[in-house]
């Protein structure tokens, strides 16, 4: 999930320099959200093993 948000920055990076703001603009909000659930889901993920580990 994490390679899909940083394809999508790239996209949006490439995007806005060649002047396709409208394009960049999504990509970047795909990016974002993208990242956002990924950080989320290693959080989860990280709490899960420290609760486990210590079980």
């Amino acid at each position: 999930m994490l390679q899909w948000a940083l394809i999508f920055l790239v996209v949006a990076l490439i995007a806005g320099i060649l002047g396709f703001s409208g394009v960049a603009g999504v990509a970047t909000g795909f990016a974002e959200v993208l990242f956002f659930i990924f950080l989320v889901l290693f959080l989860v993920g990280l709490l899960a093993g420290l609760v486990k580990r210590r079980a």
